[in-house]
């Protein structure tokens, strides 16, 4: 097989993107509990006016008419109080109760004073202390569209709302394949062989993008045989297979031989991205019909991490029927070398603002130092080079499910 020509790097992400939406799951219902980190799969609406009556927001008195007022009971939170039945007339709320119909004022309690024989005195605030049904939604506004990621404040929401489960999608399952016999999965490296940095890293990046992690399985042996068992093996539970090495067609890369004995069509054959350009994404058929997908990431593993933020996160975006987010604008705060024909993908760290992101150093494609001490990446397009103080797009890493920036 020919190396195939580089897809340009934002095409890439949006073929990645539009094959996650056209093989979207389904919808199930989970508890609140449970749906942190999910997608909705229907639009979140109101079932009540929020708040569903008008809600005292101090301690003090619900009052009618003018005053001295003379109390004639208590509220508390959780109870339904009977309606003020005449002007003169208070009683004493709490924080959280139910305002009774019929009044026409609250008053705070460090507001009032208590005559000898029990009447109330005092002036209510120029903003009323009570909160009006309907004030923060009505019934049957939507909350949150339809793709929008639940985290512990939707959930919050939902809960205010009454709601005890979320319509949210199926979450896509993932499983990793690391292939290489020159990988140590323990002790220090030595001796002509390396220790394995993706198998253990490479599910944190899957779970922050939505996915849950079914298997993790290598070294897989350099063979065509091992890599068509295990690949196999793994599509019986995955909906996406992520693989690491083996994406040239040098002497021990079966990757592409294994694609091609398997059916399976190419999405994105190498992308013109420095560093990572040798990444692939294919769509396996599966034996139920509906389509699997492979991932083939570079060994390098910084090239690895640019081959997730390039295609497997667009791709999980696209399952879970969420938007492609757009790219952030930052400013540069040194240069940023350009790379030809090829976008540029440059480690950074954003400062306290995170407004400005600097280069990071130890950003070779075999280093994972500067991926460690960085927030993303400065996006250089083709033909061009950032300046220091140059407007930028900027790839953020991503954050833990339900995180907020």
């Amino acid at each position: 097989m020919t190396e195939s020509t580089p897809v340009d790097w934002e095409l890439a992400r949006t073929l990645a993107y539009r094959a996650g939406r056209d093989a979207a799951g389904g919808a199930e219902e989970i508890p609140l509990a449970t749906a942190d980190g999910r997608t909705l799969a229907e639009p979140l609406r109101a079932l009540t006016d929020l708040p569903a009556f008008p809600t005292s927001s101090i301690d003090g008195w619900a009052v009618r008419g003018a005053g001295p007022w003379r109390p004639v009971g208590r509220v508390l939170a959780g109870g339904t109080p009977p309606p003020l039945t005449a002007d003169g007339e208070c009683v004493e709320i709490a924080t959280g109760a139910m305002v009774p119909d019929n009044a026409t004022a609250l008053i705070r309690i460090e507001d009032s004073v208590t005559a000898a024989d029990g009447r109330v005195s005092g002036e209510p605030r120029a903003i009323p202390d009570w909160r009006l049904p309907g004030e923060e939604a009505h019934r049957g506004e939507e909350l949150f569209p339809a793709g929008a990621a639940v985290d512990p404040a939707v959930i919050g929401v939902a809960a205010t709302c009454g709601y005890e489960t979320l319509a949210v999608r199926s979450a896509p399952r993932a499983a990793l394949l690391v292939f290489g016999d020159e990988l140590l999965t323990s002790g220090p490296p030595g001796a002509g062989r390396v220790r394995d940095s993706l198998g253990p890293q490479v599910p944190g990046w899957l779970r922050r993008y939505g996915a849950t992690v079914e298997s993790v399985h290598g070294p897989v042996k350099d063979t065509l045989t091992a890599h068509l068992d295990a690949i196999r093996a793994a599509l019986d539970t995955a909906d996406l297979v992520c693989t690491t090495g083996g994406t040239m067609h040098g002497p021990v890369d079966h990757l592409h031989p294994a694609l091609t004995e398997l059916g399976a069509e190419y999405i994105v054959n190498t992308v013109a991205v420095r560093p990572g350009f040798p990444m692939l994404l294919a769509r396996v058929p599966g034996p139920d019909g509906r389509p699997r997908f492979l991932a083939g990431l570079p060994g390098n593993p910084q090239s690895a991490v640019i081959a997730l933020v390039t295609l497997v996160a667009p791709l999980l975006a696209g399952l879970q029927g969420r938007e492609l987010p757009a790219l952030p604008s930052v400013t540069a705060g040194a240069e940023v070398a350009g790379r030809g024909g090829f976008t540029h993908l440059a480690l950074a760290a954003l400062d306290a603002s995170g407004r400005t992101a600097t280069p990071a150093g130890h950003v070779g494609s075999a280093m994972l130092r500067g991926l460690a001490n960085s927030h993303g990446f400065v996006v250089v397009r083709p033909g061009t080079q950032a300046a220091a103080g140059d407007t930028v797009p900027f790839l953020p890493l991503p954050l833990m499910p339900g995180e907020r920036p």
